[in-house]
């Protein structure tokens, strides 16, 4: 029960907040440094002390280990600073190798610890345990979002050590073995609260973020996501701006009145929801004004065609049917600009020529080839001086 409300909860996070938290997880190196270097000493020590060959070889493994998470963070960095955004799957394949390093460290700990009670130096064996413990605090703390993972580690960590102090006769390690694993409780009881506060904070953010991002009237995205997401789209590929302007909307709006308009424009923006795809952008501008990023560009001639055909259907608010018209001005990246602000300049200009031409769609490379055939034409000749 526990575990599917933590899925369920994990599900729940956002894209954008679940690269915050990938990226969180690669953010820092230094508790897999002091963890690498902790092992080190504690190791040499042991080994110094006790001359046992297994304690050797552990911490060995552990510090090879810890290099090559040290080199995993740094590649996701260097991914991340090639290109900013990440898909979820690329993001969950990062997180599967950041979870199996914090595993493999977590049980070479286990064991070592496990090792040093065996071997019987007191001294020895705290320093283990406490290795184990200080990584096992940063587990709560780093992974608290990750639950299933923060119990993989702890699990790790307690596991080989409990074995064997319950494999012993005497009180004294059966009294430390339930130590351990009351540790392990308590850690997780403080993963599950950090979790479900996490889940809460991380819920608020969502209804903010798309308070500030959605128009209140029809639930479409607002004007202020084309600065944010539309350079993120034309960095991920070739996009195309559709600029969409209502045609006969005011007349119906001042003579059914506004309630009819605002219903208009909600029936509007369900339809343009309708026809793009699950990738791509529908913001209303204001007013009449609506914009449809389109993701993929190939085929926008066809999606504007739809576009017109759908909107131009009549329209049935409160009894009353009502048709309007639509005008679109299409933009294509790269050809008509590679910026967002060039392809929504050039979208303008082509909603601007359908206007002219009463309604329908205009694609931008059309004024473009219009241009190239006026320069072509001799220039007036002036008058004589």
């Amino acid at each position: 029960m526990l575990f599917n409300r933590m899925e369920s909860g994990r599900a729940s996070i956002s894209d954008a907040v679940y690269m915050e938290v990938i990226t969180g997880l690669h953010g820092t190196t230094m508790p897999n440094i002091l963890a690498a270097a902790c092992l080190a000493m504690v190791g040499a020590i042991t080994t110094y002390e006790t001359g046992d060959v297994v304690t050797a070889g552990l911490t060995v493994a552990g510090v090879v280990v810890a290099v090559v998470r040290l080199f995993e963070i740094f590649a996701f960095r260097r991914r991340l600073a090639q290109l900013p955004q990440l898909n979820r799957a690329e993001a969950a394949r990062w997180e599967r190798r950041y979870v199996a390093g914090t595993v493999v460290t977590a049980l070479v700990l286990g064991v070592f610890a496990a090792r040093s009670i065996v071997l019987g130096d007191a001294l020895c064996s705290v320093m283990a345990i406490g290795i184990g413990f200080g990584f096992g605090a940063g587990v709560v703390a780093r992974l608290a979002l990750r639950p299933v993972a923060a119990l993989l580690d702890l699990v790790a960590i307690a596991a080989p050590a409990a074995i064997v102090t319950f494999m012993q006769p005497d009180l004294r390690h059966v009294g430390l073995g339930l130590l351990i694993l009351m540790y392990v409780v308590a850690s997780f009881e403080m993963v599950r609260l950090s979790f479900n506060a996490s889940i809460s904070q991380i819920t608020l953010k969502r209804q903010f973020e798309q308070l500030a991002r959605s128009d209140p009237m029809t639930g479409v995205s607002n004007r202020s996501v084309l600065a944010t997401d539309l350079p993120l789209m034309l960095a991920g590929g070739t996009v195309a701006v559709h600029t969409l302007d209502l045609d006969r909307f005011k007349e119906a709006n001042d003579r059914f009145g506004h309630p009819v308009g605002d219903a208009l424009l909600k029936q509007v923006a369900g339809r343009l929801k309708a026809l793009a795809a699950a990738c791509d952008l529908v913001v209303r501008m204001g007013g009449d004004e609506f914009v449809l990023v389109q993701r993929v560009a190939d085929g926008a001639e066809a999606v504007a065609q739809r576009i017109v055909q759908s909107i131009s259907a009549p329209y049935d608010v409160e009894g009353q049917m009502i048709e309007l018209g639509v005008s679109i001005g299409v933009a294509v990246a790269p050809d008509d600009g590679r910026t967002a602000e060039a392809l929504l300049s050039r979208s303008d200009k082509a909603l601007y020529r359908a206007k002219q031409e009463r309604g329908g769609y205009v694609l931008a490379r059309e004024l473009r080839m219009t241009d190239i055939r006026g320069s072509d034409k001799p220039p007036a000749e002036g008058l004589a001086a």
